[in-house]
């Protein structure tokens, strides 16, 4: 016959793993129909997504510029158009997959997940993107395009 002690013990443990799971679940959910989206409705073809201001109003290119193309590889599996269209953007889905794993492993394990990332790091990420942003607007960037 089966403890029914242990049985509860098993339950009560399966329910709170499953409620610290739920917050990346839900991120996952999101970041998923979003994917899908773009996925679905091509952001090649013209009209389905707003222009970027910056882009329409100075000829400049922001740091975001082809991110939805590039997105749209993605889904695709199409890695090379995706890292020609904003290769910045391909590091940043790439981070958030490794961050969002992290999470749920600290989640599962019912530990807290905690981001302390040194201000120089911060820096140099922001003036990595910064130069990102300038290179691809010289003449000589044009291979960063999207």
């Amino acid at each position: 016959m089966p403890d029914v002690t242990t049985d509860r013990r098993r339950s009560t443990r399966a329910r709170a793993v499953a409620a610290r799971l739920a917050a990346p679940a839900g991120v996952l959910a999101a970041v998923a129909g979003a994917l899908a989206y773009v996925g679905a409705v091509d952001p090649n073809e013209p009209g389905h997504y707003p222009a970027c201001p910056l882009l329409r109003y100075t000829g400049l290119y922001c740091p975001g510029c082809g991110g939805l193309r590039s997105a749209h590889a993605v889904v695709h599996g199409d890695l090379l158009a995706a890292l020609r269209d904003n290769a910045a953007a391909v590091a940043g889905y790439l981070g958030f997959a490794v961050l969002w794993t992290v999470w749920v492993v600290h989640a599962a394990r019912g530990r807290p997940l905690r981001i302390d990332v040194a201000p120089a790091y911060l820096w140099a990420a922001g003036a990595l993107l910064l130069l990102f942003t300038v290179v691809r607007n010289l003449p000589f960037g044009g291979w960063l395009h999207p």
